[in-house]
């Protein structure tokens, strides 16, 4: 087992915590967090797990910069042959070439590195691709890539700079004497700063009157901006005899020399390595819980969206409740039906005689009119059912106005497709059947409590004479019956109704027996009108729960961000399995590059100038 597996194992469980959108909702800077997030991503995959995986690998050397910077010129001219297609057109680089040596053509064709982007070996690569291209002048251990411009007018191109940044362990950083001062490259070279990613610069298209004067001047801004001591070349303007020419070889001999040198080296290689390895793992321990901190913002942003939820839907369970105790369902048919039932006398009848009741039935299946009884329940029924959807209707109305008042809320209906349609600001479709399923089973339960209290009573066969049916549906009446909310001779009616009722169950059962049935008889509907109300809400929470990350996405984030930074000992020294592949190419170069480590500038090991036959 090698030492460095356990740090591999935490940056592949880190890897496994991004495979998800971790910023679905428009809450915060969610596009700031799905850049960070693919970033990160990206790094893993390009650069940080292959580049662990295999530490003595070929050295990958990016050379990136602004657009018209040079950078397929200054490869082409550095490889000593037309490998890249430099050209006036912007942009110019549309597909990235990787330039190897035929010793590491099958390292860098297996997808080793950039896994994510197609190989291809023709003479023109397609965007979205990477071209491989060898050259027997470019020394083993070392590969140059041509990458597109981090400024380009095409943002695919923007990002693809910036991945394959992400992926080198050394950064050919080209800029000219005209734009060194721009911002876009400056925030490149910060990030190389902040990463400590091996670095330098090659500062191109001098005028002869300017060489020293504009080097000096780019000196002091890197020195302003952390970076002192970056290794800095310079390469003239120079009139080419064709627009596709090369440079000519003093002109870059400076920087082919450095390479040389870094490519003869194993252990220049190695420090390369560390470097840029070591800096963005250390990187993770800021990146990481910033993602995680984003990822809360994530959560934060759903739980008011369910808070609003939940709030509409308790607002819609307390209109339930006032409905259910304020008198209002003994209003228009309910108390049409129990004046014809109390009125005719049919009421009396039904409770003192089962001869009345036969009676009644009987009537019923000859005319087909049913008993004023059943009269009497189906009404009630049908007003519980219209109470319950109004309070559905209420409670979806408030949730939805709450959801499109917030930018979160707004944007995850747009993306559901459910705010031009309208139909979750109203109840759903099948709660008017559900309803009568859950209304149905209360009177169900009520007719067993009413049997299991007359089962008890000492008057069995007074209760037996009232019967079952006539009793139950005197308790679902004074479940509601209460004059609030009624007015005129409605509430004489109502208080009739309540008095009524109440004196014939208090007659059978007793004045504490018929209060505690009333109350479990009200309880238990209104725990089923809970249940559907929830169930109503969950057309709101169910979007979220499609989308939302894990709860622990955040403290999982943290705490594989941990396991990395204290595992990040077990990478190895330089001269400690770390590059010590030895491998041809030539003489060494005159200088390598600047590391940017918490102890300050230093720089790579590297040999003393040279120049290599090819290059």
């Amino acid at each position: 087992m090698s030492r460095s597996d356990g740090l591999l194992a935490a940056l592949r469980e880190l890897r496994r915590h991004l495979d998800r959108d971790l910023f679905p909702l428009a809450a915060g800077d969610a596009r700031a967090g799905r850049a960070a997030q693919k970033e990160l991503a990206g790094q893993l995959d390009d650069y940080l797990i292959p580049r662990l995986t295999a530490l003595d690998a070929p050295l990958l050397a990016v050379v990136g910069g602004s657009t018209g910077a040079g950078k397929s010129t200054l490869v082409n001219s550095v490889v000593g042959a037309d490998v890249t297609e430099p050209g006036v057109l912007r942009p110019t680089t549309l597909a990235p070439t990787l330039v190897t040596s035929p010793a590491d053509e099958a390292w860098f064709t297996a997808q080793h590195v950039l896994p994510g982007l197609p190989r291809v070996t023709g003479a023109r690569g397609q965007p979205g691709t990477l071209r491989v291209v060898t050259a027997p002048s470019l020394p083993a251990g070392l590969a140059l890539l041509d990458a597109p411009d981090i400024d380009s007018v095409v943002a695919a191109n923007r990002e693809l700079a910036a991945q394959l940044l992400a992926a080198a362990d050394l950064w050919l950083f080209t800029t000219t004497a005209a734009r060194y001062a721009d911002e876009v490259p400056w925030g490149f070279l910060r990030a190389a700063r902040e990463r400590s990613t091996a670095l330098a610069v090659v500062l191109s298209r001098v005028p002869p009157e300017a060489m020293g004067v504009v080097r000096k001047d780019l000196a002091r801004l890197l020195e302003e901006n952390g970076l002192g001591g970056t290794r800095l070349f310079e390469v003239p303007e120079l009139t080419l005899p064709e627009e596709n020419g090369r440079l000519p070889r003093p002109a870059v001999r400076e920087v082919a020399d450095w390479l040389t040198g870094i490519a003869a080296d194993s252990r220049a290689r190695a420090e390369v390595v560390r470097q840029t390895l070591s800096g963005a793992l250390e990187s993770l321990a800021v990146r990481v819980p910033a993602l995680a901190d984003a990822v809360d913002h994530q959560h934060a942003a759903a739980r008011e969206l369910r808070s609003l939820t939940a709030d509409a839907y308790t607002f819609g369970l307390a209109a339930f409740d006032e409905g259910m105790l304020d008198g209002s369902l003994l209003r228009g048919e309910v108390l049409a039906r129990w004046q014809d039932f109390i009125g005719t006398g049919d009421l009396m009848r039904s409770l003192e005689s089962r001869v009345g009741r036969f009676r009644d039935r009987l009537v019923a299946l000859v005319t087909g009119r049913p008993a004023p009884e059943n009269d009497l329940r189906i009404a009630l029924e049908s007003g519980v059912e219209a109470l319950i959807r109004a309070s559905a209707d209420g409670a979806a109305e408030r949730a939805l106005d709450a959801w499109t008042a917030r930018p979160t809320g707004r944007a995850l209906l747009e993306e559901a497709g459910v705010v031009t349609a309208g139909r979750l600001g109203r109840a759903s479709a099948d709660l008017p059947a559900r309803a009568e399923t859950a209304v149905r089973g209360w009177q169900g339960y009520v007719l067993d409590l009413v049997r299991e209290e007359g089962a008890d009573r000492r008057s069995v066969a007074r209760f037996t004479s009232y019967g079952v049916n006539g009793a139950g549906l005197l308790l679902m009446l004074a479940v509601f019956a209460s004059t609030g909310g009624l007015t005129g001779i409605e509430v004489g009616i109502a208080g009739g109704t309540s008095v009524l009722s109440q004196k014939l169950l208090e007659a059978v059962f007793g004045d504490q027996a018929v209060r505690t049935l009333t109350v479990k008889a009200r309880t238990d509907l209104r725990a089923r009108v809970a249940i559907l109300l929830n169930e109503e809400a969950d057309r709101f929470t169910g979007l979220l729960d499609a989308v939302e990350p894990p709860g622990e996405a955040g403290p999982a984030l943290r705490e594989v961000a941990r396991a990395v930074q204290d595992r990040r000992g077990e990478l190895p020294a330089t001269g400690d399995g770390l590059g010590d592949g030895s491998r041809s190419g030539g003489g060494p170069g005159d200088g390598p590059p600047r590391e940017v480590s918490g102890g300050g500038p230093r720089e790579v090991p590297g040999g003393g100038p040279g120049e290599v036959e090819g290059w």
